[in-house]
């Protein structure tokens, strides 16, 4: 059976390369013919585009996606489905038996607060594919977001929150600071916390223990700028309530400004408002884990663009499951494991 997998973006979390190679090789082993469609001109999603080069070389996808081509995978690159003058989804509809939603949650959290159309403000996921695209002599897209000689402020305290950390200090950025509305957490953590609940600790990523200043329990109030770019941060101390504690407001120097504070939802906007898949509260593409199925006939959907952002083991893990229930569903049994 013929099998169309769209793929716009991997797993923020960096599982792409385990999840995208259970999904298409599993099927692909099965006996089918499983076509992958990628915006980008190379595979590899987040973990090409998005994790700098210092953290992960990009030679390790390269392996895994020639491996996949051996065992039969076809890429299909640049082509973003859904998109103005891409691939139409609904002619994948007709042109193949099955087709797997798979395109992660790419709408980024926004910052609504004043000055936010200050030019040097912009999401990390702008930020971090420019400089990936620099190191492996692709041509960048858009105007240039550089770091050098300025102050950075990092919005958000995550793992894409320290790529743009280190990516900023290998650009030469005159000062970093990285800002987290969360307060503080202890520096031991306490080992009588089970899971599933996450053993809260101080952790300190490579990228931050090369010289960024951390800031915690800070929520930002406003930007300021001159001649429409971005030259001031104002922030407030917040308590365990996120409420503004009075007499705690200070101002960072910004000339650059990365926001890295998660994704909400996938992209609704092209593929899926055009297939008109039902979408769940969150906005995200509504299938159970029974069978992966959308509210489309053959269409299935797994992964991040399923339940939202999520951590790398979900992914590995909806990636098998849906392979599975692919090929349920076009040969009535599978024996490929749960």
């Amino acid at each position: 059976m013929k099998i169309a997998i769209i793929r716009k973006k991997y797993n923020p979390f960096g599982g792409a390369e385990r999840y995208l190679n259970l999904l298409s090789s599993s099927l692909t082993r099965s006996g089918h013919e499983v076509h992958v469609y990628e915006k980008h001109a190379r595979a590899g999603g987040l973990l090409r585009y998005g994790i700098p080069d210092f953290k992960m070389e990009k030679h390790y996808i390269d392996r895994r996606v020639a491996q996949m081509e051996a065992e039969g995978v076809t890429f299909h690159y640049n082509s973003h489905v859904g998109a103005a003058g891409g691939t139409d989804p609904r002619e994948l509809l007709r042109q193949h038996d099955a087709v797997a939603l798979t395109g992660g949650a790419e709408a980024p959290r926004d910052l609504p607060v004043p000055g936010r159309e200050l030019d040097g403000i912009h999401f990390a996921m702008d930020f971090l594919p420019q400089q990936n695209r620099r190191v492996s002599s692709e041509p960048v897209k858009g105007a240039d977001i550089l770091a050098d000689g300025k102050h950075v402020v990092v919005i958000g305290g995550g793992d894409t929150g320290s790529d743009c950390i280190g990516t900023s200090l290998r650009q030469g950025a005159k000062s970093v600071t990285q800002l987290e509305i969360m307060t503080a957490p202890p520096e031991r953590e306490n080992k009588g916390l089970t899971w599933p609940n996450w053993p809260m600790k101080m952790r300190t990523s490579s990228s931050q223990a090369e010289g960024a200043a951390r800031e915690y329990a800070v929520l930002t109030q406003k930007f300021e700028g001159a001649n429409g770019k971005v030259e001031k941060l104002h922030g407030v101390r917040v308590d365990d309530k996120f409420k503004p504690l009075p007499g705690t407001e200070f101002v960072l120097d910004a000339q650059l400004v990365l926001l890295a504070m998660g994704f909400v939802h996938p992209v609704h906007e092209g593929l899926l408002k055009q297939l008109g898949v039902d979408l769940d509260p969150r906005g995200n593409v509504r299938a159970n884990t029974s069978d992966y199925q959308t509210s489309l006939p053959k269409v299935f959907s797994a992964g991040d663009m399923r339940r939202g952002q999520s951590l790398v083991v979900w992914a590995i893990r909806e990636g098998r499951l849906c392979a599975r229930a692919v090929d349920l569903f076009l040969m009535g049994k599978s024996d490929l494991p749960r």
